[in-house]
């Protein structure tokens, strides 16, 4: 990365909490130095603005760090209320994702988006299970409740 966009990366407003990193960091926002040497509005009338702003500095980040954890906590809420709760037990039937792993010779687009049924083996929890088919061969890896849904024969 060049100095230049290292310099932009800096002195962007990062979305979450709309201040720069160089901000946080000094407590005053980025000067360029044609800033410095002609006089501008930043220098004439932010002295004043600038040493109240150092001075409510501990303040200003820890207001910022809150706002970041809500917003985290809002896209947690968010994320969690999309996701669909499933929960299986052994011996219940269900169809795996067709699309996970290795793809089938011979088989394009048109393909079926899943396969099975399957018989849980064994429930091995945080949303793992171990599969078997229906001939009690077990299947080779564990499968995560995100690929599995429900048989209903």
């Amino acid at each position: 990365m060049s100095d230049a966009q290292e310099f932009v990366k800096r002195t962007t407003p990062q979305s979450s909490i709309g201040k720069t990193p160089f901000r946080l960091t000094y407590g005053v926002d980025v000067m360029i130095p044609v800033e410095v040497g002609e006089p501008s509005s930043q220098l004439l009338f932010g002295g004043v603005e600038e040493a109240v702003e150092k001075d409510l500095i501990d303040e200003t980040r820890e207001m910022d760090h809150l706002s970041e954890i809500a917003l985290k906590q809002r896209v947690t809420v968010r994320y969690n209320a999309k996701v669909l709760k499933r929960n299986f037990e052994e011996n219940d039937l269900v169809l795996r994702r067709n699309d996970v792993g290795l793809p089938t010779p011979g088989e394009g687009k048109l393909a079926a988006n899943w396969e099975g049924p399957y018989k849980i083996k064994e429930v091995l929890g945080n949303g793992a299970y171990k599969l078997e088919r229906l001939d009690g061969r077990e299947v080779s890896r564990t499968w995560n409740t995100a690929n599995l849904k429900k048989f209903y024969s």
